[in-house]
């Protein structure tokens, strides 16, 4: 079966080809990178893949169905969760508040169940806590359980958010630069969740990420983009070698 996969995806913002003629697979069990500098195209991808940009041309195939037309909203009942480079919360919400919302996708009643509060509703609700407190202890997040988001540090929101997208119970979690502002004690702590996630969840991972080290620590494989096109692609170790790759950070 092919886990994740994506063929010759391309699209084009006025003359600007943003993404062009990109291609690679993902593994079940991995985490996958995509590396590269500001501009390159790397959210542009994610974008793609999550439907909030629809390709012109170009497949991309989850679990060996093509989802390259799926509707935006069903993109997270399939399987597929990601995070965003700007942090997507209800910021007058709590913490518990804000991950219920992500179980959203496992709801299984109608209207007249809910006005009626009948006992499958109340199994429903006591399911979607426990799973919801399951997330809320794997990412250490017990003490802020009751916080609002506003009230939050900046690396804890990163973590919540995080915590969220694992509430949807994904197959394919996409992170979009999970390290981000954080600092690099923070940053220490994300590549230990992601690795938890990968390991103990069994969760496989596609990241966009600037931080070079994160992306060493954690991946498996990486993809190295620039100008909306791939210029490598291999291990970690090899990426990093590579001379188009060094060109595109450093110039030359």
């Amino acid at each position: 079966m092919t886990f994740f996969r994506v063929d010759n995806l391309a699209i084009q913002f006025g003359g600007v080809k943003a993404v062009d003629d990109v291609s690679f697979e993902v593994r079940e069990g991995q985490v996958f990178s995509i590396i590269g500098p500001n501009g390159a195209g790397k959210t542009t991808v994610f974008n793609l893949i999550s439907r909030m940009y629809t390709a012109k041309k170009g497949r991309v195939t989850f679990r060996d169905a093509d989802i390259s037309r799926v509707a935006p909203h069903r993109i997270t009942a399939l399987g597929i969760a990601r995070t965003f480079q700007n942090i997507e919360l209800f910021q007058n919400a709590t913490v518990l508040q804000n991950l219920l919302l992500g179980r959203h996708v496992h709801r299984r009643s109608n209207l007249f169940s809910e006005l009626l509060h009948l006992p499958s509703v109340q199994r429903m609700e006591i399911e979607h806590r426990e799973k919801v407190e399951q997330i809320i202890e794997f990412l250490d997040l017990q003490h802020y359980r009751e916080v609002v988001i506003m009230n939050l540090p900046y690396g804890v929101c990163k973590v919540v958010e995080l915590a969220r997208a694992l509430c949807t119970e994904p197959k394919l979690l996409m992170l979009d630069e999970p390290a981000s502002g954080l600092n690099p004690e923070e940053t220490e702590d994300m590549a230990f969740w992601i690795e938890d996630i990968q390991k103990d969840l069994g969760i496989t991972i596609l990241m966009v990420e600037h931080n070079m080290n994160l992306v060493a620590e954690v991946s498996d494989r990486v993809l190295a983009m620039n100008d909306g096109r791939t210029i490598a692609q291999g291990s970690p170790q090899e990426v990093q070698r590579n001379d188009d790759v060094i060109r595109a950070y450093l110039g030359g």
